[in-house]
């Protein structure tokens, strides 16, 4: 289906996020934070990013105007649980204003994200 980078520090989430993308058939690669994230992104050429936004040495709002600066019409997800007194909702707004083409609050269910991934991908 789809090429699909997955930019996330936590563990779990990016091995369960692989797990259910490629379950739907897509290719996944993944990046554990920003820097790594953007080398990926430039070694791959994804269709479509997911990123969390609490990061680790490059956030998600810095790895999101560097991709839509690199390329304006790039496909991202951005994802975010809040961070210390910062809630979910303040970062995906942002992210959303920065040109995030779909926003998902943690935690979020298998079914938002599938129904989210296609929606940008079509």
């Amino acid at each position: 289906m789809a090429t699909i980078l997955v930019i996330e520090d936590d563990k779990q989430i990016r091995d369960w996020l692989e797990m259910l993308l490629i379950d739907d058939g897509h290719q996944v690669f993944l990046a554990e934070d920003g820097v790594k994230g953007m080398q990926r992104f430039h070694q791959y050429l994804p269709h479509l990013v997911i990123t969390d936004i609490n990061m680790p040495n490059k956030d998600g709002l810095e790895v999101i105007m560097e991709l839509l600066k690199f390329n304006a019409k790039q496909l991202i997800i951005a994802m975010s649980g809040g961070f210390r007194n910062i809630s979910a909702n303040s970062n995906l707004d942002l992210a959303s204003a920065l040109g995030a083409r779909a926003v998902l609050e943690k935690p979020f269910e298998r079914s938002q994200l599938q129904a989210l991934v296609e929606l940008v991908l079509a």
